[in-house]
């Protein structure tokens, strides 16, 4: 009968230690994905930043191209090609 006890207490022992992990890897895991979450955003936001920067610089490019500069002439035509195309396309779906 003594070892039948044993063995409950034992096992109650072990249950409540692995509850108790259980609960632990559990908040752990919460504020881990948190974490996860949190640096997404962050990464979102800097590819926003990046996005953003490149296109300020492809216009610095611009610029500097019809500022009288050689460099760049070809991708400053290419890019009002490309601008111009679009109007075009803005105008025929207004007449539409």
């Amino acid at each position: 009968m003594s070892n039948t006890l044993e063995a409950i207490h034992l096992l109650e022992d072990k249950l409540k230690n692995l509850l108790s992990n259980y609960e632990f890897l559990k908040k752990e895991n919460e504020i881990l994905l948190q974490s996860a979450t949190k640096y997404q955003q962050k990464i979102i936001e800097q590819e926003q930043i990046i996005k953003n920067q490149k296109q300020e610089f492809d216009l610095l490019k611009i610029a500097k191209t019809i500022d009288g500069s050689n460099t760049n002439t070809r991708d400053t035509k290419l890019k009002i090609n490309t601008l111009i195309r679009e109007i075009d396309k803005c105008i025929i779906q207004l007449q539409e």
